[in-house]
Order: structure tokens, then C-alpha cells, then sequence
């Protein structure tokens, strides 16, 4: 067995997940499509003691989207011990995937998962890699990593080290976006860096930090990383925002319509059955 095929994922917290997951199925009457990991843990830079960050995508019975009555298209859960979870129902979902929201690509390629329909899946990410998302991915991981370096990072002496990570990973994205802008971008810090070219310094600073902050809840402070500032700073810099694309959005709105109603409607083998001819002999008319 290598590392890769270690679950960072405690089985016991894992079982935990699961009856989370089966109790709201059961209590909201919906159906989870797809459970992911989406903070530190998927990213690739969680400590120890870091929460449990499930999001899910969910479909609702179809009679329930033909009521009058709008009901919330989210489900949110208490936050309980080291447990965060919450999802969103899929006509948001894919609303906003047909937008190109960059949390949503980052669920799909979660390298974490707690349970996942595999045709829905499948056909998701097929929409998904249809969406023109370069653009909004590099507006968002531009602002993202603007915001922690402003608020953070610039301007202090000493800095809390484990703010780092939250202006570096945006930062590797952007490099991903800029040097590699047909590969699928990866959700964890380790995996954006093995495909990128970075300095040997660079890798260096990075791969310090992470290995305190897996064995320690807290970096605590300590002075600027120089080598760090620099590269999230160029990255910014270099995020140049393209102009607009050919204008897709009404084709892309018909897809993801179409897509919706197939996942309500359920499992193809449930709804493709061909209804058997009533026998007029077991139910006489007169």
C-alpha cells in the first residue's frame, strides 16, 4: 500500500459521516447525490484537530418541485463536535454551475468523498466540463489569495504562520490556470504543486510548513517568508482576467435543464419500465 491509497479519513468518523448522511436523506426526504470533503482536509493542510467539512448535493421527489410552495434549497446541520455539514439542493447546484462557481468545481474534484451516485456524478461533471470556468476560477482564486495576503500576511511582524496556506493555495491555482489552462484543476495544495514548476526554495518553504502544520493544531507566529510573498504576490499579478468568451450562457441554461429533470426523475432503470396494459379481465367494466 502506498500514502496515496491511505484514507485520511478515520473509518470511525467516516461511519459517523454515513449516519449523518442517511438521517437527513430519511428526515428531508431527499436524495444525496454526491458527499464530499471541501476545507483543510481536501486541500491538503489539515492539522490535526481541524473540523470535518462535509458539503453534498441533494434531489428532492419531483412532486416537490412542482408544489407552490418554494422550499429552501439548502440543508444546513448544527455544527456538532468536529462535524461541518451542509449541501445544497442540484437546481442550485447546477444554476450555479452553469455560472461557473468555483466552489462547485472544487466539490467535483474533491479527492475526498463520502458517497457519490456514480451516473449522476458522471453526468454532472459532463455538464461541468462544458462550463467556460477559466475566468470566473481565476477572478475567484485572484481575490481569494489578494484578501489573505492584504488582511494577514502584508504589513505584519510576525504573521500567524497557518495564514499561508490560505493566500498560497489560491496562488498555485492561479499558476495552474495560467500555465496549464486545459488541465482540470486540482482541489489540493499537494497536487496543484506536482504540477507546477516552482523553485526548489519554494517547494521548500511550502512543504515546511505542511509538515508542521500535520502534527501540530496550531504553526503559532514567526517571521515573514520571503520566498512565499514574493510568489503570491507575482501570481496576482500575473492573474489577467480574459476578456469575454462566445456567448454560451442560453445554450448552457437548456443543458442544465435538461440535466435537471433527468436527475429528478431518478434512476433511468426506475422511470424507463414500461407501464403493463391494465387486463380488462381482472377489472371489468361492467
Amino acid at each position: 500500500m502506498t500514502f496515496d491509497d491511505i484514507d485520511p479519513i478515520p473509518s470511525t468518523v467516516r461511519q459517523r459521516i454515513a449516519t449523518k448522511l442517511d438521517r437527513i436523506e430519511r428526515d428531508s426526504g431527499v436524495r444525496i447525490l454526491l458527499a464530499v470533503e471541501s476545507g483543510s482536509r481536501a486541500w491538503g493542510f489539515a492539522s490535526p484537530d481541524s473540523d470535518y467539512d462535509v458539503r453534498f448535493l441533494y434531489v428532492r421527489p419531483l412532486d416537490r418541485y412542482l408544489s407552490l410552495t418554494r422550499e429552501r434549497d439548502v440543508i444546513e446541520l448544527p455544527i456538532e463536535d468536529d462535524l461541518d455539514i451542509n449541501g445544497w439542493d442540484i437546481a442550485k447546484a447546477l444554476t450555479l454551475l452553469g455560472k461557473a462557481n468555483p466552489v462547485l468545481f472544487e466539490w467535483l474534484a474533491s479527492p475526498i468523498r463520502y458517497r457519490t451516485d456514480g451516473e449522476a456524478l458522471r453526468l454532472v461533471q459532463a455538464f461541468a466540463s462544458r462550463v467556460a470556468h477559466r475566468t470566473a476560477a481565476i477572478h475567484h482564486y485572484r481575490s481569494l489569495a489578494a484578501a489573505n495576503l492584504r488582511r494577514h500576511i502584508d504589513g505584519r511582524e510576525p504573521v500567524r504562520l497557518k495564514k499561508y496556506f490560505y493566500a498560497v493555495r489560491p496562488a498555485c491555482a492561479l499558476a495552474w490556470l495560467r500555465t496549464r489552462p486545459e488541465d482540470p484543476l486540482p482541489m489540493a495544495l499537494g497536487a496543484l504543486m506536482d504540477g507546477l514548476i516552482l523553485t526548489p526554495k519554494l517547494r521548500e518553504a511550502i512543504g515546511g510548513l505542511l509538515a508542521r502544520k500535520q502534527q501540530l493544531s496550531e504553526l503559532g507566529e514567526g517571521p515573514r517568508i520571503g520566498v512565499l510573498d514574493a510568489f503570491i504576490a507575482d501570481e496576482i499579478a500575473a492573474a489577467v482576467i480574459p476578456g469575454p468568451t462566445p456567448n454560451e450562457k442560453a445554450a448552457l441554461a437548456a443543458e442544465a435543464d435538461r440535466l435537471f429533470r433527468r436527475l429528478v426523475r431518478g434512476p433511468l432503470e426506475e422511470n424507463s419500465r414500461p407501464q403493463e396494459p391494465a387486463d380488462s379481465t381482472d377489472h371489468p367494466i361492467f
